[in-house]
């Protein structure tokens, strides 16, 4: 069996690869961990999630790439609220595709083992949710579900919606839906929206998922 570590940036994401992620490769032999970003490690304790600084997602994944040389390693982190020292993050393109896949492989390149490859939300996770608005019945009414179809149907993908403080997916939803739970509620939707929508409706998200299936390690 082919095994792969996906470092990620929170529970949010932990709950989604667990949920989403893990059974969908499981069934074609490939198996999924993911690993939560180590922020500060002390004597005592390592303190995870919330990275503020690329150095310390570097330093991560250099030790998971050591740990596990014969495996492969990527990532899941949102480009929005990437690190201002991360390769490249204000790369513009007017294709925001390309923009995406050279900031990837800038980080990938700076990381510099041959079993990882970088992998970035576009421009979040909650961008994903984006693919089915229908599935916020689950969690909201009617009126706000409409809100949310008319958000996607106002950009060329659920990739495309911006990354502003104000206008971020998750700043979008939380607006939206009182007391809206990135962790319960995320994986509630992504669920009921499924591996193959999301695949369908999110470019990026769908080409990182294949590069996961075909990756090969280099010989040694």
């Amino acid at each position: 069996m082919k095994n792969v570590y996906i470092l990620c940036e929170g529970q949010t994401e932990e709950s989604f690869i667990n949920e989403v992620i893990y059974p969908y490769f499981l069934n074609i032999g490939i198996y999924i961990r993911p690993i939560i970003c180590t922020t500060k490690r002390t004597i005592a304790k390592k303190h995870k999630g919330g990275v503020s600084d690329y150095n310390k997602i570097k330093t991560e994944l250099k030790i998971l790439c050591k740990q596990h040389k014969n495996e492969i390693v990527t990532t899941m982190f949102d480009y929005y609220a990437m690190p201002d020292n991360t390769p490249e993050i204000h790369h513009k393109d007017s294709d925001i595709y390309k923009q995406i896949e050279y900031i990837e492989n800038k980080i990938t390149e700076d990381i510099n083992h041959s079993n990882c490859f970088f992998g970035l939300m576009l421009h979040e996770f909650e961008g994903l949710l984006f693919s089915s608005p229908q599935s916020f019945e689950l969690i909201t009414d009617i009126n706000t579900t409409n809100i949310i179809q008319d958000i996607r149907d106002s950009f060329d993908s659920p990739e495309h919606i911006n990354n502003s403080v104000e206008t971020a997916p998750s700043k979008r939803l939380e607006k939206l839906i009182p007391n809206y739970s990135k962790i319960r509620n995320g994986t509630i939707i992504s669920k009921e929206i499924g591996i193959d929508r999301l695949m369908e409706e999110c470019k990026h998200f769908s080409d990182w998922i294949e590069k996961i299936k075909t990756f090969e390690l280099q010989s040694r």
